[in-house]
């Protein structure tokens, strides 16, 4: 089989937009976290087949902070960009802004990183993933963090030992061992 072609992070990167109704609150007025969590992984999903040219699944979600209240009525944009290939996943890193119908009072509100794994339609079967070609600075310091965040997302799964971390064990190194 021959190597897959690297792709750069704006080809498939993802911009989704949703106005915040009343069936997407909570009885305060604030968009429940249910529904932004999955629009996050709509966005994250569709941005990674992208990359993939594959269908996904979703492996993993990194810890989401609800930093700032999203209200009814308010516009929220939803960007998703892949930031590191492994063999078969993607890591994608999805940002939350969310601002007045008007435009006012624009403010990141979320943020975190999905993980997805691409399959074979047929067979179900993980497939190979093309390598990300990170290009700015920005892309570039997210694509080196890849590495530890997924063993660490690894490890917190018990798919991983932390002594067999190459990236991290360091800092497991440094905890005090329980008697």
């Amino acid at each position: 089989m021959s190597e897959l072609k690297g792709k750069t992070t704006v080809e498939s990167k993802t911009t989704m937009t949703e106005l915040i109704m009343p069936n997407d609150t909570n009885p305060l007025g604030n968009l429940m976290g249910g529904n932004l969590m999955r629009w996050m992984d709509i966005a994250g999903g569709i941005c990674a087949a992208k990359h993939c040219a594959q269908h996904v699944v979703t492996a993993s979600v990194d810890h989401i902070s609800f930093t700032a209240p999203i209200r009814l009525g308010d516009a929220i944009t939803i960007e998703a960009t892949v930031t590191r290939a492994f063999n078969t996943s993607v890591e994608v890193y999805i940002e939350v802004f969310a601002r007045d119908i008007t435009g006012d009072n624009p403010r990141q509100s979320n943020h975190a990183f999905f993980t997805f794994v691409a399959l074979d339609y047929d067979t179900r079967k993980p497939m190979k993933v093309p390598p990300v070609i990170a290009l700015s600075t920005e892309e570039k310091k997210l694509y080196a963090g890849a590495v530890r965040r997924r063993e660490l997302r690894l490890i917190l799964s018990g798919r991983m030992k932390p002594e067999d971390a190459s990236e991290i064990r360091d800092y497991f190194d440094r905890i005090p061992k329980s008697k």
